[in-house]
């Protein structure tokens, strides 16, 4: 039984959705695609181009504007684009860490700074462009939030998963799923979520954690479902960084086997989700109506993520 048939069951339980602005979506995934400043390579640009972001981006925001729309698309180039950057297999360390430290002296307002090869970057000059039209959207709350969750991302990106690919270092299945919703920029892409729809968790909420479990959940399901769907293409990289390889390895089990497994636990995730979201649903609160909308959207990027990793099947992050 493939993948996705082990896994349409579960997913059947959100509806699909994709923003009637998709084709403004992929014009602006396009654009990078036409910077040769940003693309290492032809055979890179192939990949870029055969992810088809622009579809990505319309399934898991299915009810934005198309400013806002276009806005999640650079930001979802911008985050391969990086990643690829700090934690490819070429990767130095020292150059994703200066990457990385210029990337967070933008977010910070202190400007890129520094003489490293990294201060004039395309990438630290298309995000001081995507920070200027995204931070107005939030709070200083949210702003916080934000930077934290994307420094974060950018450091295990540049350290931790460069780091183990450098070494050779398989990560144990509990370190690799905190680490993963990080270098996933999981985190990330859910507080986009709520500037590019308008509305905001309230700093309280952010920190009950029946409500950090359920983001922590949806979390998990959606580099999960990534990481079934991307096995094979990231192992013919050497690829280590896959939940599947990472129970294979450690378990030591044939890849069916592991991929079933994996399959299973995002079953049981989504069901945990399910009671999270029902807990959560059932209660009379000021943001009430807050808290509803960013589970809906939790619910949208679990199913929008497997309906596009289900067709696509060649991103590995």
């Amino acid at each position: 039984m493939t993948a996705a048939a082990m896994l349409e069951e579960v997913f059947r339980l959100f509806p699909a959705q994709v923003n009637a602005a998709l084709p403004t979506a992929r014009k602006q995934v396009n654009a990078w695609a036409d910077a040769p400043a940003l693309m290492p390579s032809a055979d890179f640009r192939k990949r870029f181009a055969a992810a088809d972001f622009g579809y990505f981006v319309a399934l898991v925001h299915p009810e934005v504007d198309a400013e806002a729309l276009a806005l999640a698309a650079d930001w979802f180039a911008w985050l391969f684009l990086v990643d690829e950057e700090l934690g490819g297999g070429g990767a130095d360390l020292d150059e994703a860490g200066g990457l990385a430290a210029q990337a967070c002296s933008v977010l910070r307002g202190a400007g890129p700074g520094g003489d490293g090869p990294a201060a004039d970057a395309p990438l630290i000059t298309a995000l001081t462009e995507l920070w200027r039209r995204t931070a107005p959207r939030g709070s200083a709350a949210w702003r916080t939030r934000f930077i934290g969750h994307l420094e974060e991302c950018l450091y295990s990106a540049a350290y931790w998963k460069g780091g183990n690919r450098l070494r050779g270092i398989v990560p144990d299945r509990d370190t690799y799923i905190d680490r993963r919703r990080h270098t996933g920029a999981s985190y990330v892409c859910l507080d986009l979520v709520e500037v590019l729809g308008g509305f905001e968790a309230s700093a309280r909420r952010c920190r009950e954690s029946v409500f950090s479990e359920a983001l922590n959940a949806t979390c998990d399901v959606v580099c999960w479902t990534n990481d079934v769907f991307a096995l094979a293409d990231g192992r013919s990289l050497g690829e280590i960084h896959n939940l599947a390889y990472v129970v294979g390895y450690h378990d030591k089990i044939d890849e069916a086997e592991a991929i079933s497994r994996v399959c299973a636990d995002i079953d049981a995730r989504i069901r945990q989700f399910l009671d999270l979201e029902a807990n959560l649903l059932g209660r009379t609160a000021p943001d009430q109506a807050d808290v509803t909308t960013y589970l809906g959207s939790m619910r949208t990027w679990m199913r929008g993520n497997f309906d596009w990793s289900s067709r696509i099947r060649t991103f590995a992050s």
